[in-house]
């Protein structure tokens, strides 16, 4: 076997999307895979902004958005973005998923009501890659969001944090899903933002009989909602 390392490799490409789309056709059952775009163009033809993406399996996702220098702050970004979501809706997406570098446009996304799902870090000039996820089927976002304070014991951290990784696999049971999660540089308090899609689901968890308390992390909880300059 040898393996050869360089650069751009069309043949190699072509032969992954290849077998790739076979392997994912098989195990999802979805083949109506499609390429997305939105162009805008001024009088003369030149473009003047643009969107590329794709629509899988009633998911549609956003690869690329630019908008040219003299048109931004006018709207078109939002025209490009209502259009993509539109043409989605049409091809059978309920929902769909985008992500924006930290230096780009996240918070954008955020007025068009798109919810952040993640944070991939290590981007040039410490920046990241901010993730984000919208339904298109006209409801609201899920609406029963919380923050979630918590201490944990000084002599008993590694077994505090064990027991809450539990406790949040057993989010998806019940509906909810982790937003962000922050911890503090001693390892001792961490912060979660957890979205539900009702109260309900929250009260579920809560009564899991597969989530007892540890009565070592002390923790408060309080409802949110989100805001925007």
């Amino acid at each position: 076997m040898t393996l050869t390392v360089g650069g751009e490799d069309k043949e190699l490409s072509a032969r992954l999307d290849k077998e790739l789309t076979a392997f994912n056709r098989a195990a999802t059952g979805a083949s109506d895979e499609a390429e997305l775009s939105v162009r805008a163009t001024d009088d003369a033809g030149g473009i003047t902004g643009g969107l590329t993406g794709w629509t899988w399996g009633g998911l549609a996702g956003v690869s690329m958005v630019w908008v040219r220098d003299d048109r931004r702050g006018t709207g078109l970004g939002t025209e490009l973005m209502r259009a993509a979501e539109e043409e989605a809706r049409r091809r059978g997406c309920d929902h769909m998923i985008v992500s924006s570098f930290s230096f780009q446009a996240p918070a954008f996304y955020r007025r068009l009501g798109y919810v952040e799902t993640g944070r991939s870090e290590g981007i040039p000039g410490g920046n990241v890659d901010v993730h984000f996820y919208k339904p298109l089927g006209g409801g609201p976002a899920p609406a029963f969001q919380l923050a979630v304070l918590l201490d944990y014991p000084a002599d008993a951290v590694e077994e505090a944090t064990a027991y809450e990784e539990r406790a949040l696999a057993l989010l998806p049971r019940h509906g909810g899903r982790l937003e962000r999660r922050l911890r503090t540089a001693d390892g001792l308090s961490e912060v979660h933002l957890v979205r539900f899609p009702t109260e309900d689901a929250y009260r579920a968890y809560l009564a899991d009989p597969e989530r007892t308390p540890d009565g070592r992390i002390t923790a408060r909880v309080l409802e949110v909602t989100e805001v925007y300059a």
